[in-house]
């Protein structure tokens, strides 16, 4: 998609009839990134050219082959009922994982819906009720949280790189 080319486009929701586009952080100034992104769209528009083609269609979808029965009913649920509705609300959805063991579906909610104050009842009585309805398997839905997930995977990037391991006891000098 080239609208990633722009220097400082995080991320790029598409839906029926708007456009949400995240910076990637505060020091690119909407002034700057607009112009650009304008014209993008303005071009794509003009010359009949899709905005997103069909493989990074299904690549963000994230149907798989492999996908067993179970995940491929989630996905497919997600897809046509659940997705439709929360990009009306400027914000998307997407599967991240299904845990056999526990009967939980881990999603992450993007766009307006990550912060937004009523997303976790969303999730419980909308998501959840409808996934459990349709699916027997499902038993709840929880949110994965991308702030949480990059802050947990940079703490751990840090410990491996500035702590030394703990020391066997065979290392330990004679206690007195």
């Amino acid at each position: 998609m080239k609208l990633f080319t722009v220097d400082g486009v995080k991320s790029i929701m598409l839906g029926s009839n708007f456009i949400t586009i995240e910076k990637t952080n505060e020091t690119f100034e909407w002034a700057l990134l607009k112009p650009e992104i304008f014209s993008i769209l303005t071009e794509s528009l003009t010359n009949g050219t899709p905005i997103i083609t069909e493989s990074e269609l299904s690549k963000d979808i994230g149907f798989n082959e492999e996908d067993d029965e179970v995940i491929a009913m989630i996905k497919e649920l997600i897809f046509t009922r659940i997705r439709p509705a929360i990009q009306d609300d400027g914000g998307d959805i997407e599967f991240v994982s299904f845990s056999e063991d526990s009967g939980t579906v881990y999603l992450r909610l993007k766009g307006a819906c990550r912060t937004c104050d009523s997303s976790s009842v969303t999730l419980k009585n909308g998501i959840e009720s409808m996934l459990k309805y349709y699916i027997e398997e499902v038993e709840e839905v929880k949110q994965v949280d991308e702030a949480a997930d990059e802050a947990e995977k940079s703490f751990a990037e840090f410990e491996a790189a500035n702590l030394k391991p703990k020391a066997r006891e065979e290392d330990l000098p004679p206690s007195l």
